[in-house]
């Protein structure tokens, strides 16, 4: 009888100690809280663009407008004033700005503006660059990049409809240059949420599922390469800078049986498995903030349309193609996350819009703001392949016995259908071993011995029975690396 009690109170004790860890776990928001922006009445802020100009914030709408906004990063955001900078340009996603202009992706074209007599409106507006074609279908937008090294601004250009293209270069990728000139890099593009460099220069730009992409992803935009639909190729009739046009792939395989078939077709550097990352993946923002946005710097933060997040992703070069992983990072954006950009002191702007897509922040458009606040969250850092399993890196140093455990992690395997229907259910699950751990002596990395890694699949890894040394869960859990080369294979 007293074994039998001494049991049930030892369980209850338990079951205490657990809630109470649960219930005292830090969150999201202890380490990024959320400053929303309050939006004058007759503006409508679909935001399509974020750039740091004149030391104000500089924000573009998906209705053509560019609005200037002082005292952006007060700490009381009501202390926010927004004024108009250029009115009724076509739909305005990407701003860039250099030597005063302010450089607007518009959907026909990209131009530059100019406030000459300093009286805080553009009164001048010139045309840099309309190469590329258009014929008014609601879905050809068109997306810019901030400089790259070379002084260009990126343009990803999306498909007719998201299925083939009736104006030149739609589903192509073109640069640029300083004076004017449109060079096409890459051909393969579908629908386009979002492009930025890496902390390198390397450019990449998020593709959405539909036709030829299983689901949504983050692609490294290699000039001369093919990202996967054919539906604008026909276009490499217009250019002789980038090579032939590739052959065409062969619907319902596979995207690495393929990429071995077509020279030029790169594979995604990073799938997000849909409804479970997101299901619209976004704008891209490189932190290179030295710090000022916590210990993540150079990773990739990517905002997610539907789910109203941003994402984390960190990535690595294997056999000379990037890869890498993805992390949940923060949920709970006022609209559905479209723009992201980092300004001087270090904060993360996210602007959102859900007109004509549904979004779980139920606003029509939004602004946000996050901010580090000096807290260091629980997580993986970073996830690396190995030749015989991964190594994961941590924010702070793991409990050995716990990190230690394989029971502590689940790891199982899956990849997409690569055809011309529209997205792919996850297929080809396996499950992979987890033989043992080693754990480093600093306890801030663990090695994972796996058998039975797949190439060209999605590695779906839970470790929900890793603690810190202080005894904290992992904030976020879940990490999903796309392992499209094995290292050494």
């Amino acid at each position: 009888m007293r074994i039998a009690y001494a049991l049930a109170a030892a369980l209850v004790c338990t079951v205490s100690l657990n809630a109470a860890v649960a219930q005292d776990a830090p969150t999201e928001n202890d380490y990024y809280p959320m400053a929303s922006f309050e939006i004058p009445d007759g503006i409508n802020l679909e935001v399509g663009g974020i750039e740091w100009f004149n030391n104000r914030l500089a924000v573009s709408t998906r209705r053509g407008d560019i609005y200037l906004i002082e005292n952006a990063l007060a700490d009381d955001v009501t202390a926010a004033k927004f004024s108009p900078f250029a009115i009724g340009l076509h739909e305005v996603l990407g701003l860039a700005q250099m030597d005063g202009w302010l450089y607007a992706t518009q959907r026909c074209e990209v131009s530059r503006l100019n406030d000459n007599d300093h009286d805080g409106r553009a009164d001048i507006i010139e045309t840099v660059c309309d190469q590329w074609g258009i014929t008014g279908d609601y879905h050809e937008y068109a997306m810019g990049s901030k400089f790259d090294r070379d002084g260009n601004i990126w343009v990803v250009l999306c498909l007719t409809g998201s299925f083939s293209s009736n104006a030149p270069f739609r589903g192509w990728c073109v640069r640029v240059t300083p004076d004017g000139e449109m060079i096409p890099t890459c051909s393969g593009i579908r629908s386009p949420g979002g492009i930025a460099a890496n902390h390198l220069g390397d450019m990449f730009f998020t593709d959405n599922q539909g036709p030829w992409n299983g689901t949504c992803s983050l692609k490294h935009l290699k000039p001369g390469s093919f990202q996967g639909h054919p539906g604008g190729n026909v276009w490499y009739d217009r250019t002789s800078v980038i090579g032939p046009r590739p052959v065409e792939p062969n619907s319902g395989s596979r995207m690495m049986v393929e990429a071995e078939r077509v020279p030029e077709l790169v594979p995604p550097a990073i799938y997000f498995p849909y409804k479970k990352m997101g299901q619209s993946a976004a704008g891209i923002a490189c932190d290179t903030t030295g710090g000022k946005f916590g210990p993540f710097e150079h990773q990739l933060f990517v905002a997610d349309q539907t789910f109203s997040t941003v994402m984390r992703c960190c990535l690595e070069q294997v056999n000379g193609y990037y890869q890498g992983a993805c992390f949940p990072f923060r949920e709970g954006f006022g609209s559905g996350s479209l723009s992201v950009d980092f300004t001087p002191d270090g904060s993360l702007f996210v602007g959102g819009t859900n007109r004509g897509w549904g979004s779980r922040g139920n606003k029509p458009f939004a602004l946000d703001r996050l901010r580090w606040s000096g807290g260091v969250p629980f997580e993986i850092h970073e996830m690396r392949a190995k030749p015989d399993g991964f190594e994961l890196t941590f924010t702070e140093p793991v409990d050995a016995k716990t990190a230690g455990n394989p029971e502590s992690y689940s790891l199982s395997t899956y990849t997409y259908i690569y055809q011309a229907s529209y997205g792919s259910p996850e297929v080809d699950h396996t499950t992979p071993t987890i033989d043992r751990l080693d754990i480093s002596s600093d306890g801030k990395s663990v090695r994972l011995f796996v058998t039975g890694l797949q190439k060209g699949h999605v590695h779906e890894l839970h470790a929900d029975g890793v603690r810190s040394e202080k005894g904290l869960p992992l904030l976020h859990k879940e990490a999903y690396y796309t392992l499209n080369f094995i290292p050494g294979e």
